[in-house]
């Protein structure tokens, strides 16, 4: 990491090791600080600097998206809150800068028969050939565990042999996102899918002694990249392909591995809202389930109900702006 070199640069150090000993992931906080960093020694800023004229300059010639300021916003704002708690300030400057306004993501969602689909389409395209059949299953299986227990794509790929508890139907997931792990039930369907590939591997690799669930070559697991490319495959086999859009305030999001992710869990809010519950108390198990650091997280599931209104509201914008 390159050395802090401003007049803050012992502070922010301190606020760096702070961070990482939360156990939290450091490389949008370094690289944020390493901008805060760079500006103040250019433009020689001291403590009688930091007013928000100061903060709002600085803003405008760092970041250049809503959402990179608001990033930024964030970071500088938790470190001027440390610099505060531990008195070198009396107040924080920043606690009156307003985020700017960002364009709200819509996610694609999956509906159940098009999650069914997406399996099958992507089942179509395992080659029986040698050197391809095994891989491809892996590829088939990671998608599988996508969309059946809400994984993000780097969790499937991961797994150790050891992660999966087949007499209780688990899957042990480690130090994922926010550094928690979980072990989460897995459907039976899924049980079957494990225990087919892993006959298939033994029975194709004997000797095969890699320690990861889905093998990919020389002891390492798959990559991301290969079932980011099958995914996109066999969405277009079956239609779904479509380019990102932004309308008004929103951004429609294509379909993407991570909307499996978001399709299981809105999906399965809807099976229990079906049974007559209700889908704010499940909120706080679902979160347990995908690993979030806290349900709110999952709530923002709820601001697209399912596969159809997520396409009626992108149909109505179309409209909108065809008719503007």
């Amino acid at each position: 990491m390159k050395p802090f070199e401003s007049f803050l640069s012992s502070q922010i150090n301190d606020f760096f090791d702070y961070w990482k000993d939360l156990g939290h992931t450091l490389r949008n906080y370094q690289y944020y600080l390493l901008a805060f960093d760079r500006y103040l020694k250019e433009k020689d800023a001291d403590w009688r600097s930091f007013h928000p004229p100061f903060f709002l300059q600085m803003i405008a010639d760092i970041a250049h998206t809503p959402a990179r300021a608001n990033a930024f916003l964030f970071t500088i704002r938790t470190f001027f809150n440390f610099l505060v708690r531990h008195g070198y300030m009396d107040d924080n400057p920043l606690q009156d800068i307003p985020n700017l306004k960002e364009h709200t993501p819509i996610p694609f969602i999956f509906s159940p028969e098009q999650t069914d689909q997406l399996l099958e389409a992507v089942c179509k395209r395992i080659r029986k050939r040698k050197g391809f059949f095994l891989r491809d299953l892996g590829i088939y299986l990671a998608i599988t565990l996508l969309a059946r227990c809400g994984m993000r794509i780097s969790e499937p790929l991961r797994l150790r042999l050891h992660h999966y508890r087949r007499d209780d139907a688990t899957l042990y997931i480690q130090e994922t996102k926010f550094k928690k792990d979980r072990l989460i039930p897995i459907p039976k369907a899924v049980v079957s899918e494990i225990d087919n590939y892993l006959s298939v591997r033994k029975s194709l690799q004997p000797h095969d002694n890699n320690t990861y669930l889905i093998a990919g070559k020389e002891h390492k697991p798959l990559t991301d990249f290969q079932v980011r490319y099958v995914f996109h495959q066999a969405v277009k086999d079956i239609g779904l392909q479509q380019p990102k859009k932004v309308m008004g305030n929103m951004n429609f999001n294509p379909p993407r591995p991570h909307s499996l992710r978001h399709s299981f869990a809105i999906n399965t809010l809807n099976a229990i809202k079906e049974r007559g519950e209700s889908r704010k108390y499940a909120l706080p198990v679902l979160a347990v389930y995908l690993g979030h650091s806290h349900h709110k997280s999952s709530s923002v599931y709820l601001k697209v109900s399912d596969a159809q209104s997520r396409k009626n509201l992108y149909d109505f914008t179309i409209w909108q702006e065809w008719k503007v």
